[in-house]
């Protein structure tokens, strides 16, 4: 006589359907010591609720015919999340997060606000999830639905991929030290600005705006790249190196 599933949340009201024969009429099904609620009922099978109840349990049938053999049905605790790395990312989704907590094992999903994923499990402490695309740049809750409920109380936030707007100015010698005003959108969480591949110095003025210093490069226009946690963005020929002057 199987069950399934075999195990549910510690606070009850999981759908539990018993198979097996001479079920019909059923008067009682028993989890442990508590009476769950019969929900339906054939000859071949038995549709209850569970009550709540902790460890494993005994499952058994009552009919007009008597009681049935038991089953074993386990209680799972509610998920506990400690952690989410990293907790943001591009509006696109696609990232990989990892969530870290306790009772993770049973976990079928993880919702990033109204968007549902499938985890991996690693073990019972651990899940990694690719993260589905967002409906707008913000925060969202991230909760973790389990076989013993669903847990809420991390964020993750998208952010929108940068773009560049312009360059000022948009030459300078090929010495470097040029401040150069990078003007855009979604630049606040500008991680690095590169001149042909070469890392220069920044800081943000706002989500509009970035002071950069221009490295050393050679004569000649170069691309800009902007990478921000949403992205990167790239000014093709954005800045041109003007050699100096020869005797």
């Amino acid at each position: 006589m199987p069950i399934s599933p075999n195990q549910g949340s510690t606070g009850g009201g999981t759908t539990v359907v018993i198979t097996g024969t001479n079920l019909g009429g059923a008067t009682a099904v028993k989890f442990g010591t508590k009476n769950a609620t019969i929900t339906a009922n054939t000859p071949t099978s038995v549709t209850v609720t569970s009550p709540s109840g902790t460890g494993t349990v005994p499952v058994t049938v009552t009919t007009p015919g008597g009681t049935s053999n038991p089953l074993q049905f386990f209680y799972v605790g509610a998920p506990f999340k400690s952690s989410l790395s990293p907790v943001s990312g591009v509006t696109a989704g696609g990232d990989t997060v990892t969530i870290n907590g306790t009772g993770l094992s049973t976990a079928t999903a993880v919702n990033f606000g109204a968007t549902a994923a499938t985890p991996t499990v690693v073990n019972d402490g651990q899940l990694t999830v690719t993260v589905p695309a967002g409906a707008a740049p913000g925060p969202v809750s991230v909760s973790v639905t389990t076989a013993g409920g669903t847990n809420n109380g991390l964020s993750y936030t998208y952010i929108d991929a940068p773009t560049i707007v312009s360059l000022n100015p948009a030459s300078g010698p090929a010495s470097g030290g040029t401040v150069v005003t990078l003007t855009g959108t979604n630049l606040s969480t500008t991680q690095s600005v590169t001149f042909d591949g070469t890392p220069a110095p920044f800081s943000v003025l706002s989500d509009t705006s970035l002071s950069v210093v221009t490295p050393p490069g050679t004569a000649g226009a170069v691309d800009v790249t902007v990478t921000t946690s949403g992205g990167s963005a790239t000014a093709v020929g954005g800045f041109t190196y003007v050699a100096g002057p020869g005797i």
